[in-house]
Parts: C-alpha cells; sequence; structure tokens
C-alpha cells in the first residue's frame, strides 16, 4: 500500500509531527466560532467521509475518515498521517460525503492531495474545529480520537438516493487494503476478502465500481 490514508484503521504513518497551532491561532482562523452549526445530514452509526486538511506545503489533503455519530460527533486517526498532523497543526478540517468510489478509493488508499478543500464529488461538505478528547495504542499502532464541531456547512447537490452493492463492496475492500502487512492482521483472511469484495464488484458494480477496484488493486498491490 503506497500511502495507507485511511484514518479509522490502523496504519504505519509517513512521518513526524509539525507545530501545533495555538488557541489563538485557532481563533484567528474563525475554528472557535460560539454559534451553533448543524450537521446537513442526520448521522448514525459510523459514516464513511472523505476529510481534506491544510498541509505545511499549502495543498489539501484528501483522506478517508470514519465518522462517529453522538454528541459530540468523534473521529479517530491511526498512526502519523497526515490528517493527525494537519488536525494538530490547524485546528480543523472539511469533512465530505461524496458517493463517488474512485474518489473515495484515492482517498483511502494513496497520498491523494488538491488545490482546494472542497471536492467535486462531494455532494456535502462540514467545516469542522477539532480537538483530541483521547489517545492510546493498539498492536503498536497509536491512536488519538478527536471532536468534530460544524462551523460551516453546505449542500452542494440532492440526490435521490440509490442502493449499489458494488459502491459498498469498494469501502470494505479498500478496509482490508489498508490492514495489509500491519501487525493484528492476518492477511491471507484479509486478500480472501478482497477477492469476495471483488466479486461483489464483478456482479452488482458499475463502471466507476470497477475503475475504483482496480485503484485498490494499484495503490494495495494485491
Amino acid at each position: 500500500m503506497t500511502g495507507g490514508a485511511r484514518e479509522d484503521d490502523a496504519g504505519t504513518g509517513d512521518g513526524s509531527d509539525d507545530d501545533v497551532a495555538t488557541g489563538d491561532e485557532r481563533e484567528a482562523d474563525g475554528t472557535n466560532a460560539a454559534e451553533t452549526v448543524a450537521w446537513p445530514v442526520a448521522l448514525s452509526g459510523v459514516t464513511e467521509t472523505v476529510v481534506t486538511t491544510l498541509g505545511p506545503n499549502d495543498r489539501w489533503n484528501a483522506a478517508a475518515l470514519g465518522v462517529f455519530a453522538g454528541d459530540p460527533v468523534t473521529a479517530r486517526t491511526w498512526g502519523n498521517t497526515r490528517t493527525r498532523r494537519n488536525f494538530h497543526r490547524r485546528g480543523e478540517g472539511f469533512v465530505q460525503f461524496v458517493d463517488d468510489p474512485v474518489t473515495f478509493t484515492d482517498a483511502a488508499l494513496s497520498i491523494h492531495e488538491v488545490d482546494e478543500p472542497v471536492l467535486e464529488s462531494a455532494s456535502a461538505w462540514v467545516r469542522v474545529a477539532v480537538s483530541p478528547i483521547d489517545s492510546g495504542s493498539e498492536d503498536g499502532t497509536e491512536w488519538e480520537t478527536w471532536t468534530l464541531e460544524p462551523v460551516e456547512t453546505a449542500v452542494v447537490a440532492e440526490r435521490v438516493p440509490t442502493i449499489d452493492r458494488g459502491f459498498s463492496a469498494v469501502v470494505e475492500a479498500t478496509v482490508a487494503a489498508s490492514r495489509l502487512g500491519v501487525e493484528g492482521y492476518d492477511d491471507a483472511h484479509l486478500r480472501d476478502r478482497l477477492e469476495y469484495c471483488a466479486s461483489v464488484v464483478e456482479r452488482a458494480g458499475g463502471p466507476r465500481e470497477r475503475t475504483a477496484l482496480e485503484r485498490v488493486r494499484e495503490h494495495a498491490e494485491w
């Protein structure tokens, strides 16, 4: 796997931390807004999203992020990823709801940087102020839990929802692929899981799901 960009699964990280923004800097950026802003969708369980965070190179890093419903809404980063470092540095990010499997796969399994914070495929987005509330280690990988407080939101497109097993299989494939080679997981079992996901995509997916699955193969060397 080239990037290990999924934030809700154990990974190896990609470098050391940079400077952490102070509270005054975050207020200057508008991330400590006092008004209450609602999420643009009703959250339940764990919602798969893509989060963009601004890096020291002034480009926005896109990564998959599982968002846990609750009061407050939370998310967990695994390893020393770009998202974790950018959360500490900036104190914010853009959580985005996407239904394009290729966008999701590139964010989940590769180092994917863009020029603007909002992705073209986002149906809705939320700028969130983030704060770390807990941390620990599992199977040698450090994790950190964050609260996500909405600061600004927008609904870009409204669509009639459809159910596609192919898209769900792509999401599951990114989870399995992100765990390949990670201590605590059985590679043989993960590869069996990947083959099952591929069979579902072949039977039930469309062109974008098939393209996404090929991206999984490329990013994970599967």
